[in-house]
Order: C-alpha cells, then sequence, then structure tokens
C-alpha cells in the first residue's frame, strides 16, 4: 500500500496534521512488539546453507530440506516455553566494556565462576551477601589465584550442572570446602546466584550446539541430526544480526525503537527473496569452532554503530509521513516501515543485510560440515531412519501450543509472533 498520508500542499492545516500524524506514529511504533530476525530470514538461511553442503551429506540433507528449513525457528518458539531461553539468543558484549572485550572470558566455566554472588539464607528467607567475584578482578597476584581454582571448581562441579534450576541452594559444608576464608551463616543454607547469562550467552551456547550436533552424526541418529542441524542455524543467524549484540538492542537507548525489527525483518522480507544473491560457496572445515563462534559474533558488534546511524541519518531524510505504512500480513493488517523507507535504510548500509545473511548462510555451512568431519565422516546414506520419539512429538506440540498463545518470556526486543 502507498504511505499512511500525504500532505502535499502547504499550509498551517497540513503542517498541524502532520505534527499530529508523527506523534500517532511514534506512539504506535513504540506499542508494537518487535520482531526477531523473522522466521522469513531463519527459515532462508537454513534453506540456503543446504547446497553448499558436499556431496557426502547433500543427499541426506536435501531430502529433508523442509523439515530443517521449517524448523528453523524452534528456538523462537521454545522462548514461549521457558525462560530460560531468550539468554541463548544474544550477547550484550558492550556491557562488558569495549571492543576486543579482553576481560570477557571465552571460556563457559569462567564466565560463571567470575560472576557469582553468595548469600546467607536464613529461615526467616532474609538474605546476606558473603562473597562476590568480578570477572574483571581475578588473576593479580597468587593468593587470588589459588582462591579462583577454588571459585572455577565449585563453578564446574555444582554451579553449571544445575545451570537452569531456578535456585541454587547449598550446605555450608559445601562452601566451605570451595571456599575456605568466607564467613558462613550461622544457620541455614548458602543461596548462590550466577550474574552473568542475564547479559547474554549466544557464543557459548553455540559451542554447546556444535558439541551436541557432532555427537549426534557420531550416532547416526538421524532425527537428532537434522532437528539439531536446524536449531543451531537459528543460533548462528542471530549471530550475524548486529543488535543481538548490545544492550541497545532495539534502539531504546538511542531513541530507535523498533530498529531491530526493521533491520532484521522487514528489509529481508521485502528484498531477500528477489534480489539477495545466495550463492555462498562450497562449505569448508572450522579448525577452531570457539573462536569461530566468538569471531562472527565480535564481527557484528563492529557493525551495530552503523546499524543506528545510518537509521537515524535516513530518518532524517525520508519525510515522516513516508516512513510508516499498513501493510497486510497473516489477514492482518499492520503499521510497518514503508517499502521506499527500507529500500533507502539498506542503501544507506550498502548492502549489511544482505552481506550478513550470506554469512550467516556461509558459517551455517561450514559447521554443519565440520560438526559431520569432528564425527568421523560417517556414511550419511547409512542413516537408518526412526519415527520421532513420542517426547519429541510432545515438544513439537507443546512449542506450538505456547508460541500461539503468545506470551514470551525473557528479553521483550523477540516477542512478536511471525510467520
Amino acid at each position: 500500500m502507498g504511505p499512511f498520508l500525504r500532505t502535499d500542499k502547504p499550509g498551517g492545516s497540513s503542517r498541524f496534521t502532520l505534527v499530529i500524524v508523527i506523534g500517532i506514529l511514534t506512539c504506535a511504533l513504540m506499542a508494537m512488539k518487535p520482531l526477531p530476525w523473522g522466521f522469513y530470514a531463519h527459515r532462508m538461511i537454513n534453506r540456503m546453507a543446504v547446497f553448499i553442503l558436499p556431496t557426502e551429506m547433500i543427499s541426506v540433507f536435501k531430502a529433508n530440506i523442509e523439515f530443517v528449513t521449517e524448523h528453523a525457528v524452534d528456538p523462537d518458539k521454545r522462548r514461549y516455553a521457558t525462560e530460560h531461553e531468550a539468554v541463548r539468543h544474544y550477547m550484550d558484549l558492550d556491557h562488558w566494556g569495549k571492543a576486543p572485550f579482553d576481560s570477557l572470558p571465552r571460556e563457559w566455566t569462567d564466565a560463571i565462576a567470575q560472576n557469582l554472588s553468595l548469600y546467607c539464607l536464613s529461615e526467616g528467607r532474609d538474605t546476606l551477601l558473603l562473597y562476590e567475584t568480578h570477572h574483571d578482578y581475578w588473576g593479580k597476584n597468587a593468593s587470588e589465584a589459588e582462591a579462583y581454582a577454588g571459585v572455577r571448581a565449585f563453578t564446574r562441579t555444582h554451579v553449571l550442572p544445575g545451570f537452569y534450576e531456578d535456585v541454587l541452594k547449598y550446605p555450608r559444608d559445601t562452601i566451605r570446602k570451595y571456599f575456605p576464608g568466607i564467613g558462613l551463616c550461622p544457620d541455614g543454607e548458602i543461596l548462590v546466584r550466577e550474574n552473568f547469562s542475564e547479559h547474554g550467552i549466544l557464543p557459548y551456547h553455540l559451542l554447546v550446539m556444535y558439541r551436541r550436533l557432532t555427537n549426534a552424526f557420531a550416532d547416526m541418529d538421524q532425527q537428532r541430526i537434522l532437528r539439531l542441524a536446524a536449531e543451531i542455524g537459528h543460533y548462528i543467524g542471530d549471530a550475524h544480526v548486529p543488535l543481538h549484540t548490545t544492550k541497545n538492542y532495539n534502539g531504546q537507548l538511542t531513541g530507535q525503537e523498533g530498529i531491530h525489527a526493521f533491520w532484521e525483518s522487514r528489509i529481508p522480507e521485502l528484498f531477500a527473496g528477489t534480489e539477495y544473491d545466495f550463492w555462498v560457496g562450497t562449505a569448508t572445515y572450522v579448525e577452531d569452532p570457539p573462536a569461530y563462534f566468538w569471531e562472527m559474533t565480535l564481527q557484528s558488534h563492529a557493525c551495530v554503530e552503523e546499524v543506528l546511524e545510518k537509521e537515524m541519518e535516513v530518518r532524517k531524510e525520508v519525510p515522516a509521513d513516508r516512513q510508516f505504512c499498513f501493510d497486510e500480513r497473516l489477514g492482518s493488517t499492520i503499521l510497518t516501515q514503508c517499502r521506499e523507507y527500507a529500500d533507502a535504510y539498506r542503501n544507506a548500509m550498502d548492502g549489511m543485510v544482505e552481506n550478513r545473511m550470506r554469512q550467516a548462510v556461509r558459517a551455517l555451512g561450514n559447521v554443519w560440515y565440520s560438526a559431520w568431519v569432528d564425527a568421523g565422516q560417517p556414511d550419511l546414506d547409512k542413516l537408518v531412519y526412526r519415527d520421532p520419539t513420542e517426547e519429541e512429538i510432545l515438544e513439537d506440540r507443546q512449542l506450538d501450543a505456547r508460541y500461539r498463545q503468545g506470551v514470551a518470556k525473557g528479553r521483550k526486543h523477540q516477542d512478536e509472533k511471525f510467520e
């Protein structure tokens, strides 16, 4: 559809009307729930990655391309089922300082160990801070290194196995073993809280998913291979979105609310299917997966400033009454960025959205291929098909049901349902 309103004739009445309209549009935009790297884009990334696989893999993936495509969005659906999912989709790198973020641990155990708080939990449920770690404190001298060894061992042995528990509580004797120098509660248990994951764990979770996929290849479990391949594609897609790497994830800190959906959903919807080139060569082996996942995340973060600055420039250049239009989607009329506005923004970024999508496709193909190689390059033509288990079927149904209910958990910039 065309622009929401035009004010072609000069005059006080038109200017007054334009001011009112701009105000209405601004309020409407702030009230809109932003979209994730749209379902459309996630599905396309997974689908295109199939075609860069080597001959030993492509037959199985092409035969199941619809499954890999459709299940690309399962992680977003899972955000409607559990509060633990959202943090896997982003990493607020700027919370931890400035690039290259050398003080931010690349190892998952260290990231958690260096950001713990221990509280005395009395019978009355009151808490008293006993001990706290901080990510840039450790390693200044030998005594601190010795103390940190205990903290790290406690994290590896007790905290990580219970990472997704709502509450982590331990008896005093357990705490005394790893923290001999701190005072303990006169009674009751010790409450442990990790202060890291709320700022996102995306590159760490990518490594977890990679290891799971490698194990699935080694086990020759077709159902697990396809499900994990589809889901790691989602997280790799997210890692290529600059706004998934900053605490200013939706422009809310710079008065640019709605930019998240603009960049990662609206532009691909309008242009990816007809104008983007997704031939990116053939998949290659990744020598160091942890470094690879961190590098793609850091590269995305390097684009954040341009993403924000270019949108601000284009907003000033495109007339306000030509920025937002009504459009039809899934049988509903919504307010969204006009094609003219979106085209101006993508051109101002010199094709950044297309480039990041292309890099995501290539990275995903590389990761699928590398997991297969690390598993010993099993003969996928000998995969034994099995029907989904009752547990897998139930999970799919629950994900769809929770998603349709439309109440997401976790960070709000990804709350909009979108297909």
